[in-house]
C-alpha cells in the first residue's frame, strides 16, 4: 500500500509535466484511432477457409466481400463478341460505276454507227460499205481502250444495225435497268435471281425488238453486279461496342458461393480464393480502406472537438477523458455484438447501453460533442454488428444506437434537474423500444410474443444500464480529471453544503449578498451564452474568506459597530485584501474544483481599496502609492469571472443607496463597468465593449426587479378611534 502512495504522486506528476507538450493531443487521438482499427479488423477482414478441392463444403459460404470474376466476365464477353455476324455495307459506287460502264458500251457503239453513217453519206468515196465485221473489230477495240466490256458479236451487231430509236431506247432501258436494280442492296448468293428479275423485266419491254432486246439483256446482265460487301471497320467496331457493353461478373458481398455439403468443384474453389477465403490468398485492399475508414473517424472527430469550444480543445486531460470515455463505449459495443454472435440470440445486441457515452459526454462537455459523438457511435457500431456478411454497416444497429443516443442528449440538455439522469433513462428506454418496433416491423417477417418481448427486454435494458453507467461512473470521472459538471454544479449550490453552511452562520450578511450577486450573474450569463449556472455557484463560494474575519465586512456588521474605526487604514487594507485568497485556500482544502477556486481569488482582480487609500492619504505626509492598497490579482481571466466581478461590486452599490430608481441603478452600473474598464480589470477575458453593453442592460433589468417601488400601506387605526 505504501509503494502505491509513493507511485500514485509520480505518476500524476509525470502527467503534469508532459501534458502541455503538443505531441500529446495527436498521441492520444493516435491510440484511439489505433484501438478502433484493431477493433474492427474481425469485422472487415475476411474470414479464412481450410476448403479442398473435390471436397463437400462443411457450412454455406457466402462472399465477404465484392470482387470482379475475371475469367467468367471473359468468358461472357468472348460468346458475345462470337454471336456478332460480320457486318456488311451497301457500295453505292458499284451502282455508279456499272451505270457508266452501261452508257461508255452504248458510247463506243454509237461513236460507230455515226462514223459508218458519215462514210455512207460522201459521194465521191469509191467504197461506200464498211464491212461488218471491221464495224464490229473496231467496236471491241474501243472497248478494250475504255469500258473492257465483253460483248458476243451478235449483241454489238444487233445494236450496230438497229435503228436509231431501237438503240436510243435499247440505251435508255439499260441504263435504267441497271440503275434500279444497282440501287437495291445485292448480296452474292442473290445475284443470279436479281439477274433473272432484270432480264424478266427486258423480255416484258415489247417496244424493242427481238435481237436488240437480246442485246440489252446481256448488256444488263454483264453489267449488274453484287453491290453489299464485307465491312471491316463496322464489324470490328460492333464487336467492341457489344465487349465493352459486357457488365463485369460480380461475385457479390453476401451472395451465397456454395452450400453446405455441395462439392467444390474448380469453379466454386476459384471463387473462394478470389474473394480472400483460402489460406493461399492475402488480399490488403480491405486493410487499406479500414485503416482510411478510420483515418476519416478520427479527423471528423478531432475537427469538432477542437472547434467545440469547450475545456477537450485546450486540455489534454480532458481530450484524455474523452478517449477514456469512448473507448469504454466502443469497448461495451464490441462486448455486445461478440456475445450476440457467440449466443446466436437474435436481438441480444440491442441491450448494448451505448447511450451512456451520449450521457457521460452530455455531462461532462457539451451536446454539440455528445451529438457528434453519437454520430460516430452509430457508424463504428453498424460495423461491429454486420454478422451475416451481407453489407459492410448493419443499418439496423447503427440507427438503433444512433436514437439512443441522440434521445439521450437531448432530455439530458433539457434541464438541470437532479433527478435528469432516471428522467433521461426512461426516454431512452422508449425511445428504445419504439425504434426496435420501426425496424422489427420493416422486415416483414412473422415475430412471435417471445421474440418481441425478447428484443423490448433488450431495449429497456440498455436504457437501465445506461443510466446506472452513468451515475456510476460520473463521480470517478468528475474527480480524476477535475471536470466541473452540471451535476457537480447542482450539488454544489445545495445550502446544506459545508462551506454554505459555514458562510450561512458565520457571515448571514455574506451570504445574502452571494445569492443576490449569483442571481445578477447567472442571468447576465445567460445573455452572453455562458454557463449560467456556474456563474451561480461561483458566486455563492466567491466571498467564502470574509468567514475568517466576518465583522471586518460592513454586510455583517449587524450593531452599526465598524471595528475599521479603531484599526489603521493599513491594517484594515490588509484584512479586506485577504479575504479573496482567504477563501480559494479554503476551497483548495475542500477539493473544490478550478472553476470555482479561480472565481474566488480572481473576483476582484487588481483592483484599488479607493475608501482605505484615501483614508490613509488623508494621514499621510506625502500621497502613498496606489499599489500598497490594490489587491495582488490575477485580473479575471474568463468571461464569467468578470461578470461576476462586475456584479459584485453592483450589488453592494446600490444596496447602498437612498430610493434607489431606475435611472440611478443604470448611471451607477454604468459608472461601475466604466471604472472597472478604464482601470484594465477586464483585460484579460476578453470581454468586449458590446459585451459590456448586453452585461449592464441584464444588471439593470435585474436590480429594478429587485429594488422596485413598493406601495406604502396605510397604518390600521384602533377600533373607535376617529379618522
Amino acid at each position: 500500500m505504501a509503494a502505491d502512495k509513493r507511485k500514485a504522486p509520480s505518476t500524476r506528476a509525470w502527467w503534469r509535466k508532459i501534458k502541455h507538450q503538443p505531441y500529446i493531443r495527436v498521441t492520444i487521438l493516435a491510440i484511439l484511432g489505433v484501438l478502433i482499427y484493431v477493433s474492427m479488423l474481425d469485422n472487415v477482414i475476411p474470414e479464412r477457409l481450410n476448403v479442398n478441392l473435390s471436397e463437400p463444403a462443411e457450412q454455406d459460404i457466402r462472399a465477404p466481400m465484392t470482387v470482379v470474376d475475371q475469367a467468367a466476365t471473359e468468358q461472357r464477353r468472348t460468346e458475345a463478341i462470337a454471336s456478332i455476324d460480320s457486318q456488311m455495307k451497301h457500295n453505292t459506287k458499284y451502282e455508279e460505276d456499272r451505270v457508266q460502264q452501261v452508257n461508255d458500251i452504248f458510247s463506243v457503239i454509237g461513236s460507230v454507227r455515226g462514223d459508218s453513217a458519215e462514210l455512207e453519206g460522201e459521194e465521191d468515196s469509191d467504197d461506200q460499205d464498211v464491212p461488218l465485221e471491221d464495224q464490229v473489230e473496231r467496236v471491241r477495240a474501243d472497248f478494250s481502250d475504255t469500258t473492257n466490256a465483253d460483248l458476243q458479236d451478235e449483241t454489238i451487231v444487233a445494236l450496230l444495225e438497229a435503228t436509231d430509236a431501237q438503240f436510243q431506247l435499247a440505251l435508255d432501258t439499260s441504263v435504267n435497268t441497271v440503275h434500279e436494280t444497282m440501287s437495291q442492296q445485292i448480296r452474292v448468293g442473290d445475284l443470279q435471281e436479281v439477274k433473272q428479275e432484270a432480264r424478266d423485266q427486258i423480255d416484258s419491254i415489247s417496244t424493242l425488238v427481238s435481237d436488240v432486246r437480246h442485246a440489252v439483256a446481256e448488256i444488263v446482265d454483264m453489267a449488274i453486279v453484287f453491290n453489299v460487301t464485307y465491312d471491316a471497320e463496322a464489324t470490328q467496331r460492333l464487336r467492341q461496342e457489344t465487349s465493352e457493353a459486357i457488365e463485369p461478373v460480380l461475385i457479390r458481398e453476401g451472395e451465397l458461393i456454395v452450400k453446405q455439403g455441395d462439392i467444390v468443384n474448380h469453379q466454386v474453389y476459384e471463387q473462394l480464393r478470389l474473394v480472400g477465403l483460402l489460406d493461399d490468398s492475402l488480399i490488403i485492399y480491405p486493410y487499406i480502406g479500414l485503416a482510411l475508414f478510420v483515418c476519416i473517424l478520427i479527423a471528423v472527430l478531432a475537427y469538432f472537438l477542437n472547434d467545440s469550444q469547450t475545456t477537450v480543445a485546450t486540455d489534454n486531460s480532458h481530450l484524455l477523458m474523452y478517449a477514456i470515455v469512448f473507448t469504454v463505449i466502443v469497448a461495451l459495443m464490441k462486448t455486445s455484438s461478440y456475445l450476440e454472435s457467440l449466443l446466436m440470440i437474435n436481438g441480444f445486441g440491442f441491450v448494448v447501453p451505448a447511450a451512456a457515452g451520449a450521457m457521460l459526454l452530455t455531462l461532462l462537455l457539451q451536446p454539440k460533442i455528445a451529438i457528434v459523438s453519437s454520430f460516430l457511435f452509430a457508424i463504428i457500431g453498424s460495423v461491429y454488428y454486420n454478422h451475416d456478411s451481407t453489407s459492410t454497416f448493419s443499418f439496423t444497429y447503427g440507427f438503433y444506437i444512433f436514437i439512443s443516443c441522440l434521445t439521450a442528449t437531448y432530455f439530458l440538455n433539457s434541464t438541470n434537474k437532479a433527478t435528469r439522469i432516471l428522467r433521461a433513462g426512461l426516454f431512452v428506454a422508449c425511445a428504445n423500444i419504439i425504434t426496435v418496433l420501426a425496424l422489427l416491423l420493416m422486415k416483414s417477417i412473422h415475430l412471435n410474443v417471445m421474440e418481441i418481448g425478447l428484443h423490448f427486454s433488450a431495449a429497456f435494458l440498455s436504457a437501465f444500464v445506461a443510466a446506472v453507467l452513468t451515475i456510476g461512473l460520473l463521480p470517478f470521472i468528475e474527480t480524476a480529471f477535475g471536470i466541473l459538471s452540471v451535476t457537480r454544479l447542482i450539488e454544489l449550490s445545495n445550502p446544506n453544503h459545508p462551506l454554505l453552511r459555514k458562510i450561512l452562520t458565520e457571515a448571514p450578511g455574506t451570504y445574502h449578498h452571494s445569492v443576490v450577486v449569483g442571481n445578477l450573474a447567472e442571468a447576465a450569463c445567460e445573455v452572453l451564452g455562458e454557463n449560467g449556472l456556474l456563474a451561480r455557484v461561483g458566486s455563492y463560494y466567491h466571498d467564502l474568506g470574509k468567514t475568517r474575519r466576518p465583522h471586518f465586512f460592513i454586510e455583517n456588521q449587524l450593531k452599526g459597530e465598524n471595528p475599521h474605526d479603531k484599526i489603521s487604514p493599513q491594517l484594515s487594507k490588509t484584512i479586506i485584501i485577504s479575504h479573496p485568497y482567504d477563501g480559494a485556500e479554503l476551497l483548495r482544502q475542500h477539493k473544490m474544483p478550478k472553476e470555482i477556486v479561480d472565481i474566488a481569488e480572481q473576483h476582484h482582480g487588481t483592483s484599488l481599496l479607493k475608501f482605505f487609500y484615501h483614508k490613509a492619504n488623508e494621514d499621510a505626509e506625502k500621497p502613498l502609492p496606489e499599489s500598497q492598497f490594490r489587491y495582488p490579482g490575477p485580473k479575471p481571466q474568463t468571461k464569467v469571472t468578470s461578470i461576476i466581478s462586475i456584479a459584485d461590486s453592483v450589488e453592494a452599490a446600490v444596496r447602498s443607496m437612498q430610493k434607489p430608481t431606475p435611472d440611478k441603478i443604470e448611471n451607477l452600473v454604468d459608472k461601475i463597468i466604466k471604472d472597472k474598464l478604464e482601470d484594465g480589470q477586464f483585460d484579460e477575458s476578453d470581454l468586449t465593449l458590446a459585451e459590456l453593453n448586453a452585461i449592464k442592460v441584464s444588471l439593470c433589468e435585474t436590480l429594478n426587479g429587485t429594488f422596485h417601488q413598493r406601495i406604502e400601506y396605510p397604518e390600521e387605526k384602533p377600533k373607535g378611534e376617529k379618522p
